[in-house]
């Protein structure tokens, strides 16, 4: 494969060229109520070229290796249409080019274990759901595995390979009492083996339970509250709320936003670093290597509540004069990198929970992420489950807890963070520019917000 690519790259009429070669296999078990939905295993092969001619870039997508020359000059010739009428050319940074192969060490290879065996284990966790009471009504089971193989190469004399696992399980159950319907859910995913799907049935009774409760938990009073979020909530409203509007193909787009999001300017308090990290072993979606071949590193995005640094592919540090930082990514060989998240996460503190919770008469404790969304600073995100904190004390469970607010008042208004950090990998994944599901992480500690406007009744 190295000495294909490598010819093919040499006689590549370009100033620039690389090709990224993508073998996948996967199996997928799914459960819905008593019904087993799927049941697959399946292998695929494909690949992108990319040539950049005078600014402008041209990229064409093949499943057969043979087709690689042909399909450089196809990328060539389109590059060269385009420049034509590009304003601002396009240049890379520069990096080193770098031979490596990183293959990790699977305790468990799920590629060993029968699909059969895969959707026992599945069974098992959906009839803990559907047997812990008579009030869950449906479920939801789904277990994945992944073997991404990637090789890459470009004109610069990079060449790599890469081994990504990624093993993910989504434990959701339905519960129904008068009309009213709740649900609740576990979600795991890590770049590791089958042994991180093993011995979930606490975790399935877990969501069983908490679904039966929320029938009879009370609803949130709308208001503005003090708020603690749990490190899951915390890490979903960081990645959402902050972490996309740090990446510099999105800033190089929008003006107003570019002239906010200056280095330099402070954003929250002194305790607060927020960090984009680069590679992180066994957690999900991680290699050494970007889909540029530039390796991950680590980035501060705050530092000591000061904006230090932001998310770059090579044209996007090229166009701001900046290093890149290893976040070009791409969701499968059918796509272009672009600038994506890796690892996001709010650094921990040093306070105890129960520091947290000393001094709020009256509060909200957020727990879990059902999704939201976000439009600019603009931030909307629900809350699985939440729980009074009355006299510095969590109290009732809470529901339709929904989280609304300007994520640059929020940080601001963070008054304290937890020594508990957490990082997390889910069943589900980042969504941009047409490409979703990809794997990724995010964390923090407990955090606690003044001001937080909260909807409800």
């Amino acid at each position: 494969m190295k000495a294909n690519l490598q010819e093919a790259l040499r006689n590549a009429s370009a100033d620039y060229a690389e090709i990224r070669w993508e073998v996948l296999e996967r199996s997928r078990v799914a459960f819905q109520r008593d019904q087993l939905l799927a049941l697959e295993h399946s292998r695929e092969a494909g690949g992108v070229v990319r040539a950049l001619v005078e600014g402008a870039w041209g990229m064409a997508v093949f499943t057969d290796p043979d087709q690689i020359p042909t399909k450089l000059a196809e990328a060539a010739e389109l590059a060269r249409a385009a420049a034509r009428k590009v304003r601002n050319p396009i240049r890379l940074a520069e990096v080193q080019p770098v031979e490596d192969k990183f293959i990790p060490q699977l305790a468990q290879d799920f590629r060993e274990i029968p699909l059969e065996e895969k959707r026992k284990l599945a069974e098992r966790y959906n009839q803990v759901i559907l047997n812990y009471s008579p009030q869950i009504v449906s479920s939801t089971v789904r277990y994945t595995d992944t073997l991404r193989h990637v090789y890459y190469a470009n004109s610069e004399g990079t060449y790599l390979q890469q081994l990504i696992p990624d093993v993910t399980v989504l434990l959701l159950a339905v519960a129904r009492k008068n009309g009213d319907i709740q649900q609740a859910f576990e979600s795991i995913g890590e770049a590791a083996g089958y042994e991180v799907a093993l011995d979930l049935e606490e975790r399935a009774e877990a969501a069983a339970r908490r679904a039966v409760e929320l029938l009879s938990a009370k609803q949130v009073k709308g208001g503005k509250y003090t708020v603690i979020l749990d490190q899951e909530l915390a890490g979903v409203f960081i990645h959402e709320a902050f972490g996309h509007i740090c990446e510099a193909d999105f800033l190089l787009k929008n003006e107003p936003m570019r002239k906010v999001m200056q280095l330099g300017r402070r954003f929250g308090v002194e305790q607060l670093n927020v960090v984009e990290d680069g590679y992180i072993p066994g957690r999900r979606g991680n290699a050494p290597y970007d889909d540029e071949g530039v390796p991950r590193r680590k980035v501060y995005l705050i530092k000591d509540g000061v904006l230090t640094g932001l998310m770059h592919s090579r044209a996007t540090a090229a166009a701001t004069g900046m290093g890149p930082t290893g976040n070009a990514r791409a969701v499968s060989w059918e796509h272009e990198p672009i600038v994506r998240m890796r690892n996001t996460y709010i650094e921990p503190g040093e306070a105890s929970f129960e520091e947290l919770l000393k001094g709020i008469d009256y509060g909200v404790y957020a727990k879990g992420a059902f999704g939201g969304q976000t439009e600019f600073e603009q931030f909307t995100f629900s809350a699985q489950y939440a729980y009074e904190i009355r006299g510095g004390e969590v109290g009732d469970m809470l529901r339709d807890v929904v989280l609304t607010g300007n994520v640059f008042d929020t940080l601001r208004n963070i008054e304290r963070l937890g020594k508990d950090f957490q990082l997390k990998g889910g069943a589900g994944g980042c969504g941009k520019g047409g490409q979703s599901p990809l794997p990724v992480t995010d964390g923090a500690p407990h955090v606690r917000i003044r001001d937080v406007v909260i909807g409800g009744k």
